[in-house]
This record gives structure tokens, C-alpha cells and sequence, in this order.
């Protein structure tokens, strides 16, 4: 009688100890995930969760939106690599930026984050470089659903969903489709090396070129 209690009380504890196992790990899974939030647009951030819990809605309108990237509805030149992909959009607002002392030039389009970002200009936004990309934390903006996309086109100017970010991503445009949520606002206008060859982070002033 004793070695049947015995056992049972063997077994009873053994499940009570894989059972805080199961507990124990399911916040350390979500501690590593925290700690995995993207400082730049190498990763979709916050929005992956979204994606999911969409997919299962409706996999259907979930593909439709993936699939939906930069280079859809662009006027594209592909031609010269030294120069933004995206076509400037005519009679867009023209911008200057300045990190230290390189101007960088730009040209934002008609889209509904554009407008709320040419209405806050002139502008200090703190910008540091990534692999691809300078981008910076900045104040939240209204978006079309519509402008959503996955991507980007080298010479882009976006506004990133996931933090938000103000992004200029100067490469990998044959590799971003991975990325998501991004809004297109413009397009930089000056060589894209002057860019790309910057280095570290800068308060960077946007303001409306004469």
C-alpha cells in the first residue's frame, strides 16, 4: 500500500513540475520576442503579429496585401543606379534635409502622410544608419491603407508603420519585399552615394526648399 501512495505521489509531482515548465517558458518566449524589435526596417516589427491574426481572418485579402509592393503603381527609371529608381513625382514639394554638412534633397508626393509631414516642417529628426537605410523614430502620421506596402525602391523616402520610423533607404531594393509596413512620401533627388556614404546618427533638419 505504502509503494502504491508512494508512486502515485511520485507521478502527481512530476506532472506539477512539467506544468510550471510550460508556464515558465511561455514569458521567456515573449521576453526574446521584445528584445528582437526592430531599430530600422530590416524587420517588420509589430506588424508580423498583426499579419497573423489577419491570415486567419481572411488568408485570402492577407495574400492580396503582401503581395502588394513598392515598385506596383511606380514610375520607375532603371537605367541609372547612381540615382533614385522612383521617378520624382511632378509638382511634388521639394525638400532639403541636412546631415552636418551634406544636403540631401528630396521630393515628397501628394500621399495623406506627406501632407501631415510637410505641414510640421521645418522639422528636426533624429536619423541614424542602418544597412540599408538611415531611418529615425518619429511622430505618428495618418496613412491610407491603400499606400501600405511592402518594400521599398532605392532612393525612397518612407514612413514605417512599426515604430513609426522616417526612413531613406538608399539599397537592397531587390531584397525588400520581405519588409513591410512602409507608405511611400517621396523620393530623395540627389545622387544616391551622397547618401550612402554618410555615416552614424545626426539631428537631421527637414525644411521646405525655396
Amino acid at each position: 500500500m505504502k509503494k502504491k501512495l508512494m508512486a502515485i505521489i511520485t507521478v502527481m509531482a512530476l506532472c506539477m513540475s512539467l506544468a510550471a515548465c510550460g508556464n515558465s517558458s511561455t514569458p521567456a518566449s515573449g521576453q526574446q520576442a521584445d528584445q528582437g524589435t526592430a531599430q530600422s526596417t530590416e524587420t517588420t516589427g509589430p506588424a508580423e503579429n498583426d499579419y497573423s491574426s489577419q491570415a486567419q481572418e481572411d488568408p485570402t485579402q492577407v495574400q492580396e496585401e503582401k503581395n502588394k509592393v513598392a515598385k506596383d503603381g511606380a514610375d520607375m527609371q532603371t537605367e541609372d543606379k547612381s540615382i533614385a529608381t522612383r521617378i520624382p513625382m511632378e509638382g511634388g514639394t521639394k525638400i532639403n534635409m541636412y546631415f552636418g554638412d551634406t544636403l540631401i534633397t528630396g521630393v515628397l508626393n501628394d500621399s495623406e502622410t506627406a501632407k501631415a509631414l510637410i505641414d510640421k516642417l521645418p522639422m528636426t529628426q533624429h536619423m541614424s544608419r542602418y544597412s540599408h537605410d538611415f531611418c529615425g523614430v518619429t511622430e505618428e502620421l495618418p496613412y491610407n491603407e491603400d499606400d501600405v506596402h511592402y518594400g521599398w525602391l532605392n532612393g525612397d523616402i518612407d514612413y514605417a508603420l512599426n515604430a513609426p520610423y522616417f526612413t531613406i533607404l538608399f539599397e537592397d531594393e531587390d531584397l525588400s519585399e520581405q519588409y513591410g509596413y512602409q507608405v511611400n512620401i517621396g523620393v530623395i533627388t540627389c545622387p544616391i552615394a551622397d547618401i550612402a556614404a554618410l555615416q552614424g546618427s545626426y539631428d537631421v533638419r527637414i525644411e521646405l526648399a525655396d
